[in-house]
């Protein structure tokens, strides 16, 4: 009886898995960074009164803004 749901670890089957499996990561990793980046420009444009309501300084929202999209 064959397991198709789990392919051996050699083969096309495998290969196919693997590639998926890879690619679904990448773009995992890419709607992760992406959200990351409008996260930021959204806390850019909250007003004073909402940062502090949110405990934060106009700094700390300047030296957030400053990352680059793939650092956290």
């Amino acid at each position: 009886m064959t397991n198709l749901s789990h392919p051996t670890h050699s083969g096309a089957g495998y290969a196919r898995f693997r590639l998926r499996r890879f690619w679904c990561g990448l773009r995992s990793l890419l709607m992760r960074r992406s959200d990351r980046y409008l996260q930021r420009l959204d806390l850019a444009d909250l007003d004073a009164w909402q940062l502090n309501d949110l405990g934060l300084t106009p700094e700390d929202v300047r030296r957030e803004c400053a990352k680059s999209f793939w650092r956290m």
